[in-house]
């Protein structure tokens, strides 16, 4: 037999180290190809580390809460063959991206994971339509057994955040199997079955406990909220925050978008949002006012040469995190309106790589998504401002014309900015806030994309 080593794979060019956080398997214990190991943290993201080989366990390099170099072995694998493997790094790929909470503007659902990476050939199981993650191999077992979503659903896990392992669902059908007396869909508390049989639950989340008068719950935070809402706090803590805002006309954008949007989706293959168009006027505003793309060390500010544009994406499990279009001011509007598509639909399938969520420099977000006129959002540290739109509506306005004025109506909406008062004064955040405004109510309604 083979020696197979297995190093702790690179999450990205600015990540070095991670934590282990659980073993998913032991020494001894038989393991097949994507098999998930072990499961590491770093103050970026959060990930599980799956074997490369089909094998047998034979040894933990590391134990849990250990820091791990990247490119250190992590585990040894006993794998058919005569002769030691060589240390392999997974490849990068293979070790999904959560959630970055260093840059991050994130409303989590307790109990909700992230997201699942499908692979091509389950992307028509019948377990997709769920909020509750499920592994490639577990919803193989599950349709396999013909368990249905409510069953699936109802399972107990024992895995990260209440995930169900495939022992998990392996020892359900197993009781499922022995005891048909017993209702599949009644609480585990209210049968007479061994300690050893899965609990049967509702959907809710594993770390919520019901207080004793049962009118209350009381919901433990996971790690990943925890560190969402220490980001929060010290930033509240860190900067003095001052909000600005400002009405904007945006007829001219409106109607230019609604002119080009056709002929722009047949053309590229993709939707032109509004989202480039609100980036590159906040470029240019950076461009114009160099005192706003800063961050504070101390005493000092740190005036930043490149213009890196953060940007809040909605994911379907209610999360928001915030990938960033780097040297955003150097990109064409074709340019933005791509890499904006990209990062939004990969963030949606919980691709993005750490890097792709580092060096952010300024942050946006579309409040106006959820319906909202306007808001005071947090300042993302270490940046010092964060610009958030509105909702667009029509409303009657005041129209100046050589003719005198006149009512009509207009496409409005309000900008606001959050920024740090120990660097940005009243005078440089409003300025900036309103040269925003004055790029996207002075489209060019001839602009040619």
């Amino acid at each position: 037999m083979a020696l197979y080593k297995l190093l702790l794979p690179k999450m990205g060019e600015s990540v070095s180290e991670a934590t282990i956080t659980k073993w998913l398997k032991q020494p001894g214990d038989l393991i097949d190809e994507d098999d998930t190991l072990l499961e590491i943290a770093t103050d970026k993201v959060d990930s599980e580390v799956p074997s490369p080989v089909k094998g047998v366990l034979k040894e933990h390099c590391y134990t849990v809460d250990q820091t791990v170099q990247v490119g250190e072995v992590v585990a040894i694998i006993e794998i058919e063959g005569e002769n030691e493997e060589p240390a392999i790094q997974a490849q990068e790929n293979t070790v999904p991206s959560a959630t970055a909470p260093e840059e991050i503007i994130a409303l989590n659902i307790p109990g909700v994971d992230q997201l699942p990476n499908v692979a091509a050939e389950i992307s028509s199981s019948p377990y997709e339509n769920t909020l509750r993650f499920y592994s490639p191999l577990v919803k193989n077992i599950a349709r396999h057994e013909g368990l249905s979503q409510d069953e699936l659903d109802r399972i107990q896990g024992t895995g990260a955040e209440g995930r169900v392992t495939k022992e998990d669902i392996l020892t359900y059908v197993t009781h499922r199997d022995s005891s048909s007396k017993t209702p599949k869909s009644i609480p585990a508390e209210h049968t007479n079955t061994a300690t050893e049989s899965p609990k049967i639950i509702s959907t809710a989340p594993s770390h919520v406990h019901t207080v004793a008068n049962g009118s209350d719950e009381i919901i433990e935070m996971d790690r990943m909220r925890r560190l969402i809402a220490d980001h929060m706090v010290k930033s509240v803590q860190t900067s003095p925050h001052v909000c600005s805002f400002v009405e904007a006309d945006v007829t001219n954008l409106v109607l230019w978008r609604n002119k080009v949007k056709d002929a722009y989706k047949k053309r590229e293959g993709e939707n032109i949002t509004f989202t480039p168009l609100f980036i590159e006027a906040i470029s240019k505003a950076l461009k114009d006012f160099p005192l706003v793309n800063i961050s504070i060390d101390g005493y000092n500010i740190i005036k930043k040469k490149n213009i890196n544009i953060g940007m809040a994406a909605a994911l379907p499990n209610g999360n928001l995190i915030v990938p960033v279009i780097k040297n955003a001011d150097q990109l064409s509007l074709v340019g933005l309106s791509k890499s904006v598509n990209d990062l939004a639909q990969r963030s949606r399938a919980n691709k993005l790589k750490p890097d792709d969520t580092q060096d952010g420099t300024f942050t946006f977000t579309n409040i106006g998504a959820f319906g909202n006129i306007m808001g005071t959002p947090i300042i993302n540290q270490p940046q010092a401002a964060i610009l958030a739109v509105g909702t667009i509506t029509k409303k009657p306005a005041v129209i100046e014309t050589e003719y005198g004025d006149m009512i009509g109506i207009r496409h409005m909406m309000y900008l606001s900015l959050s920024y740090d008062h120990r660097a940005i004064d009243g005078a440089l955040g409003g300025t900036f806030l309103k040269r925003v405004a004055d790029y996207l109510e002075n489209w060019d309604s001839n602009r040619v994309i």
